[in-house]
């Protein structure tokens, strides 16, 4: 332990500028009152008394669990003997200083069931020595009363446990803190991943058709259907860097126009495409608008992906009964003749990913085939969000 650590242990650990105020005036105090009588005799064994209760007075500005219970408690004893002694041989009585200052340290350095014995023990031993013969000037009275202060030892005790305890309870309220928001952090970033995810395949996977088309085409010899197809693939590359952008818009905006940005998302992606609103519209919190919007995305990557040219029917419902909740639905038709699904070509996270981003928000998605009906062939997403 080096000098720094040393001093702020000691100035940390039970001392305040209270304590050490109070120790400095109590010396002074004995000092000048206690006047020994001689430099021989009885005078130089109260000159010895007072160096010793003063050096035994400092000793409560060393921090707690420097001695060891036994040696503290020898320290203590010493403390009282002494300060009887001092009391008996000299007649101001300012020596019971230290008897109450004993008593007072030991009601905060030792557990109370030790604390109140030696407070008893220190009054009848200043008491009796006071009621001596040479028994000094003082009343036995005022030594009758010197273990009451260790009352005040105790109390003091008790609100600096209470302050530790308080510290302690801080301290880990804050590294609660600290781990919530580690959480909070890791998970803001798993649904930017799942976002950055969501906008990449919806483009990267359209980009990908067109030019399997514009190959094919290519082989064909049908130059100018290949030169379409590779222009679309060039307006899907521009749409894809403007989802982008919206994207890192939307992590920073307080509010999502939910209905406008489904049906600028409907637009890129088919021409055959419309968008349904049932219900009394409300303005969703962000979170559940941007939960939304990621969903449509997946829905409309795996259309393209596995129903190219298929026609897609998007449907945002604010429901009020039985519950409030937004329902959202995606449905696209068969893929139609001479389409080339781009079967095997996902990575198959799409859909655990919407489903970790409902769980986030205590919604539900069901994703499956349409195996009767005019859509029969094509497949169904439907998202359910409370609110």
């Amino acid at each position: 332990m080096n000098r720094t650590q040393a001093l702020n242990r000691w100035f940390t650990a039970d001392n305040n500028p209270v304590q050490i105020f109070g120790t400095v005036v109590a010396v002074t105090v004995g000092a000048l009152a206690v006047r020994p009588v001689g430099t021989s005799g009885t005078g130089l064994a109260v000159l010895c008394l007072l160096v010793l209760e003063s050096l035994l007075l400092c000793t409560r500005l060393i921090p707690e669990g420097t001695f060891s219970p036994r040696v503290q408690l020898a320290v203590l004893c010493a403390w009282a003997v002494g300060a009887a002694a001092l009391m008996s041989l000299e007649t101001s009585g300012a020596s019971a200083l230290f008897a109450y200052f004993v008593t007072g340290h030991a009601g905060y350095r030792l557990e109370a069931r030790r604390a109140l014995p030696f407070a008893a023990l220190t009054s009848a031993l200043c008491a009796g020595a006071l009621l001596l013969p040479w028994g000094g000037g003082t009343s036995w009275i005022v030594g009758a009363f010197t273990g009451v202060s260790v009352l005040v030892g105790i109390s003091n005790r008790a609100h600096a446990d209470a302050l530790r305890s308080a510290r302690a309870a801080a301290e880990q309220a804050e590294l609660a803190a600290r781990a919530v928001a580690r959480a909070e952090a890791l998970a803001e970033r798993a649904r930017i991943a799942r976002d950055v995810h969501d906008v990449l395949a919806h483009s990267l996977a359209g980009v990908n058709m067109q030019l399997e088309v514009t190959d094919a085409l290519l082989e064909s010899g049908d130059i100018d259907r290949a030169r379409q197809a590779a222009q679309r693939a060039q307006s899907l590359v521009r749409s894809g860097l403007t989802e982008v952008q919206r994207t890192v818009g939307d992590l920073r905006e307080d509010a999502l126009p939910l209905v406008e940005t489904l049906q600028s998302l409907l637009a890129s992606a088919s021409d055959a495409g419309t968008l349904t609103v049932d219900g009394p519209p409300r303005e969703l919190p962000v979170r559940l608008a941007q939960v939304i919007v990621r969903c449509a995305q997946e829905a409309l990557t795996n259309a393209h992906k596995y129903a190219p040219g298929a026609p897609v029917r998007m449907r945002l419902e604010y429901a009020e009964q039985p519950a409030e909740e937004t329902v959202f639905e995606v449905v696209n038709s068969a893929p139609p003749e001479g389409s080339r699904p781009l079967a095997g070509a996902g990575s198959g996270m799409g859909l655990v990913g919407m489903r970790e981003r409902l769980d986030l928000v205590g919604g539900t998605v069901a994703a499956g085939p349409i195996v009767d009906g005019d859509d029969a062939g094509g497949w169904q997403v439907r998202v359910v969000i409370p609110g």
